[in-house]
């Protein structure tokens, strides 16, 4: 591919320690860019990778100290106009571009055509899934995703092919552009999976979700194609008026994409696959039957793309994962502890089941943080209590943001009542108590306890692994 982008230009990344700004970062600093940031605290595993890629960062938000030696500056959406050094940069009139306005100024730019992944639930895992399908069948993708990697220990691939697969936010692009990142990615083939409420703090209502994902929609081109979540009847009614063509994926013998029989183990999941007349069998390394749905999705994007059938199915057969789905972190005693990002009703009953399937027979311990703004409200208390029955033994953290949602907060207590009428156990640690040391006492050996949260967690899965020890 001829690169547009000759000059090498010197970055800002104002913060750049976000899983998205840190992965646009390290993928303009391969491009051959000079990158730089700035941020006020740093965690694990962005920091890890920043560190690895010499991207040199600043602690702390500082008006006198951002370089006058700088092209752009590339703001995320983590500060808002109020940030001294925004206000820095506004005064000086430096040049500036949100985040995903960069996405397509420096690398779809230059020739690539994108293949967006959107929707409220794995958005990780199907990009994932299909950066892996379109790097194993030779097409030399470009890759953007907001994870880690398990191959390549990296969110993000710079190749030299035609397509560039972005994980596309439904979240605002910055504190000057409250409409969602994807609106900036110009889709040739625009994925649709599950939609449902989410990101209360900026979305009123569901309509407004369906409208910022028809907004997404609308922008493929008739030459392009969508490719839909046929189990979401929301991600449906959300392609309705689309003028593109689209491919559904789903349970019904009519879908283009037909998914029937699906069975998991210990190894992973498996299902019977329906496609233009034939059928083809589909064996994936991960559990859950969210799983499978994420899976044919990227098999029909790659599909769409031009790559064949039983290749791409080889593919799926030996993706290696992604960091903090399910991840392993260590086993002590029997007892296997495990890292998961789930921090939505909808995705911690998906991690229920996968790990009911990937662990049968043993006691299931959850641990979970509703760490962001949507997850502490009372708006999915029902919610929860339906998702999280499924385990044996069940912590839910204070809420993290307890003081910004006033009266509209999740209450733990009427949800530790509504899990122990179905038979779980409940641990519901205070601010300033050690979950590590709560579930400790709980535990016996053979137990698997599954962490999850948006966020660090405190360092939970290794913490409680080391008390184990």
């Amino acid at each position: 591919m001829q690169e547009a982008f000759q000059n090498r230009e010197r970055l800002y990344f104002l913060p750049v320690g976000g899983t998205a700004m840190a992965t646009l970062a390290g993928l303009l600093a391969a491009s051959g860019h000079a990158v730089s940031g700035v941020d006020s605290a740093l965690y694990p595993p962005m920091s890890t990778l920043l560190d690895e890629l010499a991207i040199p960062v600043r602690l702390g938000f500082d008006p006198a100290a951002v370089p006058r030696n700088i092209d752009r500056v590339i703001i995320g959406n983590a500060v808002g106009r109020d940030n001294p050094e925004v206000q820095e940069i506004l005064r000086r009139g430096v040049p500036y571009l949100a985040q995903a306005e960069a996405v397509a100024h420096y690398l779809l730019a230059e020739g690539r055509e994108a293949m967006v992944v959107a929707g409220t639930h794995g958005k990780t895992t199907t990009a994932s899934l299909l950066a892996w399908i379109m790097e194993t069948c030779g097409t030399d993708p470009t890759a953007l995703v907001g994870g880690l990697l398990s191959w390549s220990r990296r969110s993000f691939r710079l190749g030299r092919g035609r397509w560039m697969i972005i994980e596309g936010d439904e979240y605002n692009t910055a504190f000057f552009d409250r409409g969602p990142k994807f609106l900036h990615y110009r889709p040739r083939i625009f994925l649709l999976g599950p939609v449902e409420y989410d990101h209360a703090d900026i979305f009123p209502s569901e309509h407004a979700v369906l409208t910022a994902f028809r907004a997404g929609t609308a922008q493929v081109p008739r030459q392009g194609r969508i490719v839909v979540n046929g189990w979401s009847g929301r991600a449906l009614a959300a392609v309705r008026d689309a003028t593109a063509p689209t491919l559904v994926v789903g349970p019904d013998s009519a879908h283009d994409l037909s998914v029937r029989g699906i069975a998991g183990g210990p190894g992973g999941m498996s299902a019977t696959l329906r496609w233009e007349g034939r059928e083809h069998h589909l064996q994936l390394p991960l559990w859950g039957t969210h799983n499978v749905g994420n899976g044919a999705m990227a098999l029909a994007a790659a599909l769409a793309s031009g790559v064949a059938m039983e290749p791409a199915l080889q593919a799926l057969s030996t993706f290696p994962g992604v960091r903090r789905r399910l991840e392993i972190v260590g086993q002590n005693r029997g007892i296997t502890i495990v890292d998961d990002f789930a921090h939505h009703p909808t995705a911690l009953a998906a991690t229920v089941d996968a790990s009911r399937h990937r662990w049968p027979g043993r006691r299931l311990v959850l641990a979970y943080e509703p760490r962001s703004l949507t997850a502490g409200r009372a708006l999915f208390q029902e919610a929860y209590a339906r998702a999280l029955a499924g385990a044996d033994v069940v912590l839910v953290a204070p809420v993290y943001h307890r003081e910004r949602l006033g009266d509209d907060v999740l209450d733990r207590a009427a949800l530790a009542r509504d899990l122990e009428r179905q038979g779980a156990l409940v641990l519901l640690p205070d601010p300033g108590d050690d979950p590590a040391q709560m579930l400790t006492t709980a535990l016996r050996d053979g137990d698997v306890v599954v962490v999850c949260s948006s966020g660090d967690f405190g360092g939970l899965p290794r913490r409680l692994l080391a008390a184990l020890g």
